[in-house]
């Protein structure tokens, strides 16, 4: 029973790695941006 729960695990790492390589690795959110509040000097005329 231990050879074929080897090779069942076997196959599942190779599906793992074929379906990142077909779809990429997991792609993670790119986090919201927070707005930085910049003091600007008044514009002298």
């Amino acid at each position: 029973m231990d050879f074929i729960e080897d090779i069942l695990e076997t196959l599942k790492e190779w599906a793992r790695r074929i379906l990142d390589v077909l779809l990429g690795p997991d792609v993670q959110p790119e986090p919201e941006r927070i707005p930085i509040p910049v003091n600007e000097p008044g514009r002298r005329r």
